[in-house]
């Protein structure tokens, strides 16, 4: 019985979310079904930016479980920057080279000193919420505001997909060109064929002359800079301020998400904009004031999905052979 479930896991999973956005759509009008479904894509973005570091970090064999940290550090220097220059760009750019540093850090721990991939990541993290909330100062705002919604013609006045997808911020229209990105690189590239071979048998890439320790730091590094693209998101274009641990698990969440989209981005778009609907329909359940009196049992929506998919559907999902085994040249 186990064996029949996990082959028709996907099928399964296809079936429920089905009849859960017909439910929900039935109980809702169209516009309130419009908003839900592009505020899926909205939660879904800072997902993508994480997953897609895991990704990146794996693919090349080193585990990085302190996305959440590079998220959140990189949402706070992206924003005291912006805040300082009034210039969303500069917030940016400062974000992903903070997510960058953070990625180089990693390396080094976990590729120059061969430490324990888990407690490097977790370095991370317990350095990123240190840092954030020591500096963090109360009144600080954006002089130009978030970054402002881009209309695409008139594809954005087609019903219902126009509102989901032609109506948007850049970092969310980036995150969408970025899943293509990276699933070309990844294996389309000479550089995506090294990563995989890295992440496979480094021993074996190694002897065709393929620098294992270059492979991951460079690895590392870019995917640094997504997981500050996703923390730049959250203060610059999601919220337009930023508190104390406002990733609020968003990293950890991404990892998930990456194993659910079996080290595939388009797979991990895929389990994102699920787990996006999940917090998105938590969000609209709690507007209409459903179990008002203990509105935790909503806010577990996303969470519960989280651990459902994770235990029961992702079955026999493979990483890369090699993750988290420091390699020592021979």
């Amino acid at each position: 019985m186990s064996d029949l479930f996990i082959r028709f896991r996907w099928v399964i999973l296809t079936i429920l979310v089905f009849v859960f956005v017909t439910l929900f759509t039935a109980e809702f009008q169209q516009a309130q079904t419009t908003a839900v479904l592009a505020s899926a894509l909205r939660q879904s973005t800072p997902l993508v930016f994480g997953a897609l570091c895991g990704v990146m970090c794996e693919r090349s064999g080193v585990v990085n479980i302190g996305i959440e940290g590079q998220m959140l550090l990189s949402a706070f220097v992206g924003f005291m920057v912006a805040s300082a220059t009034g210039s969303l760009i500069a917030g940016i750019l400062a974000g992903m080279a903070t997510g960058a540093l953070m990625g180089a850090g990693l390396a080094g721990l976990s590729v120059t000193l061969q430490g324990d991939q888990i407690i490097a990541g977790t370095v991370l993290n317990i350095a990123a919420f240190g840092i954030s909330s020591y500096f963090f100062q109360q009144g600080l705002t954006l002089p130009s505001g978030k970054t402002p919604q881009v209309s695409l013609g008139p594809l954005a006045d087609l019903p219902v997909i126009g509102r989901v997808f032609f109506i948007n911020r850049p970092l969310t229209y980036l995150s969408l060109i970025l899943i293509w990105v990276v699933w070309f690189v990844l294996f389309r590239t000479r550089w995506g064929l090294w990563t995989r071979s890295v992440g496979e048998v480094p021993s074996a890439a190694e002897t065709v002359g393929i620098s294992v320790a270059r492979v991951r730091y460079t690895n590392l590094i870019a995917g640094g800079c997504l997981a500050g693209l996703g923390g730049a998101y959250l203060s610059l274009e999601a919220v337009g301020s930023f508190e104390r641990m406002m990733t609020n698990g968003r990293g950890f969440v991404a990892l998930a998400v990456m194993i659910f989209g079996r080290w595939n981005p388009i797979g991990i778009w895929g389990a994102a904009l699920l787990f996006g609907y999940a917090s998105a329909v938590q969000t609209q359940l709690q507007f209409r004031g459903w179990l008002a009196d203990d509105p935790q049992f909503i806010g577990m929506i996303p969470y519960v999905v989280c651990i459902v998919v994770l235990a029961g559907f992702v079955g026999r999902a493979r990483p890369p052979a090699a993750v988290g085994q420091p390699y020592s040249r021979e």
